[in-house]
């Protein structure tokens, strides 16, 4: 992750163009909502807000990665989720799994094309983050959290939607193209997100999965 990651992220960073905006957390929290409305996902309003705060946050890129002795990186997901498990308080671990949960949701909801012929793709960090924030959810809700347990077990539950959302969001100003395709229905066989399979059909493609069996 770390490596293909850092690449990946520098050649959107050189691609994209930056507009600049007055409020950065009012610029997400509006972009979210209208994504989540297109997207027809309904989340509670603190989940919203998490999410809205996170993103605000990463938009700074030393709040993203990490000072290592090779130099500033991102680490690898399963190097998060060991540190999480062996931590030395409860305390240690829910920052741990916290950490794992939202860059896993950060990079998988902006950064799902450039996953394309890497090792480690979106699912991976699906999977990961899922798991990260419902172990979150389950210890949380036995102390004196229970409000935040609420919101990470609604990130754990709708961790897949919410990644569309976030692709939705981070591709505003994209016009998707045939050669959009082959990663489109890579991402729909991996995640059955119905975003990619909707993006599918509008191109002309009607996705089909191992057997030919047809999806409707």
């Amino acid at each position: 992750m770390d490596e293909g990651i850092d690449a990946a992220m520098t050649e959107v960073s050189e691609s994209t163009r930056v507009q600049p905006v007055a409020n950065l957390r009012e610029f997400f929290r509006d972009a979210l909502h209208s994504a989540l409305e297109h997207q027809r996902l309904e989340v509670e309003d603190q989940t919203e807000c998490y999410v809205v705060n996170l993103l605000t946050l990463f938009a700074r890129s030393e709040a993203l990665y990490e000072q290592t002795p090779e130099g500033t990186r991102l680490k690898p997901l399963v190097v998060m989720l060991s540190e999480a498990l062996e931590a030395p308080s409860v305390g240690a671990r829910n920052r741990g799994l916290q950490r794992l949960g939202d860059v896993s949701l950060f990079i998988a909801g902006f950064f799902a094309q450039s996953f394309a012929r890497k090792l480690i793709d979106i699912d991976y960090h699906i999977a990961m983050g899922t798991r990260a924030y419902d172990s979150l959810a389950h210890s949380l809700a036995r102390g004196r959290g229970r409000a935040l347990a609420e919101v990470f077990a609604e990130l754990a539950e709708k961790f897949q939607p919410l990644v569309d959302a976030l692709n939705e969001l981070s591709e505003t100003s994209y016009r998707h193209s045939d050669r959009d395709v082959l990663r489109l229905y890579e991402i729909w066989l991996k995640t059955g997100s119905p975003r990619a399979f909707a993006i599918l059909q509008r191109l002309g493609v009607a996705p089909v999965r191992a057997g030919g069996r047809q999806e409707h």
